[in-house]
């Protein structure tokens, strides 16, 4: 069993010093490739201490559309330094996201507490804060981790303008039409599956699915977040007191390739399989047949190790 999580955020303060905990149990089912996310410069430097702590884990650093109202002046030159430490890692999470500008406070904090005491950046902020990382990506030639919600037309208008990452980008959480997948695929996109996605409300994303081409198919949890259903968790996991809110366990992976195996009618080691060589063609390292074999089954010995340089600065989630 050989499962990669294309899309998490195990820095999140919600799992309050238990990562090392997950991360051993994500290696007992099979799961030997992730990649991090993180959010914006408070992020960084948890994730700069788990990739350096398990070589196996693939860095992404990078301001999410939600928190770009926290940068401070040269936050572009400090994201490409950040990656300069990391030749393997990817520029993510980035995007656009009308949602969010378009809910009152009280919505947006039953996703997050302090979405609803923030004021989000503007459209027109995320949009140049987002040209500005695909374009520094590009030139560094890094793969790109992309959130959109209800900003699908401009993404398209954007990535269609501009010269793409030569590996391509990942849509964490495709959640756009059908109709989109072709000419998305054209311009190097993947597309990730979160067990989310196997709600019962999810019938038209699950659907989507069905018409994505399996060399561009992802499968992630963004753990903490998107919980699936029940059946689905293997693993239950709760946040710090004193409201234990539910958290999504990285080592429930597993169980949301069965369930996209099954949605997908194809066997569970051909989806095993195909996901291992476009998660490798995405984020690296090179395919299974230009390398050897790994001596084991862990994150720590399957992917590429890390260069030696101390994390700085102190680790919280942002906001």
């Amino acid at each position: 069993m050989r499962f990669y999580d294309a899309h998490n955020h195990l820095q999140d303060e919600r799992f309050a010093g238990r990562q090392e905990e997950l991360l051993t149990t994500a290696e007992t089912v099979g799961v030997i490739g992730m990649v991090v996310n993180g959010a914006c410069a408070a992020d960084w430097p948890m994730v700069d201490s788990l990739a350096r702590s398990r070589p196996g884990l693939i860095p992404a650093f990078g301001w999410h559309p939600w928190y770009l109202q926290e940068r401070e002046t040269g936050w572009l030159e400090d994201l490409e330094s950040q990656l300069d430490r990391f030749p393997a890692a990817s520029v993510g999470e980035i995007g656009l996201d009308r949602w969010i500008l378009e809910q009152p406070p009280s919505i947006r904090a039953r996703y997050l507490p302090d979405l609803g005491e923030r004021t989000p950046a503007s459209f027109e902020e995320q949009t140049q804060a987002f040209v500005a990382q695909w374009k520094l990506a590009v030139r560094l030639d890094r793969a790109v981790t992309v959130h959109c919600l209800n900003a699908w037309g401009r993404l398209i208008e954007i990535i269609q303008a501009l010269p793409g990452p030569s590996q391509g980008f990942l849509l964490h959480s495709y959640g756009g039409s059908a109709e989109l997948v072709p000419e998305l695929t054209r311009m190097g996109a993947y597309f990730s599956f979160p067990g989310y996605f196997a709600l019962d409300r999810k019938q038209r994303q699950r659907d989507v699915f069905r018409r994505i081409p399996l060399d561009r198919l992802l499968v992630e949890t963004d753990a903490p977040d998107q919980l699936p259903p029940s059946s689905l968790i293997r693993f239950p996991c709760h946040g710090p007191e004193p409201d234990r809110r539910p958290l999504n366990h990285p080592a429930n992976l597993p169980d949301i390739y069965a369930y996209l195996a099954e949605w997908l009618s194809i066997s569970l080691p051909d989806l095993e399989s195909q996901v291992e060589l476009n998660f490798r063609r995405l984020f690296g390292p090179p395919l299974p047949s230009q390398v050897p074999p790994p001596p084991s089954g862990s994150l720590a010995s399957v992917l590429p190790p890390v260069p030696p340089h101390p994390p700085s600065g102190k680790a919280e989630r942002c906001g």
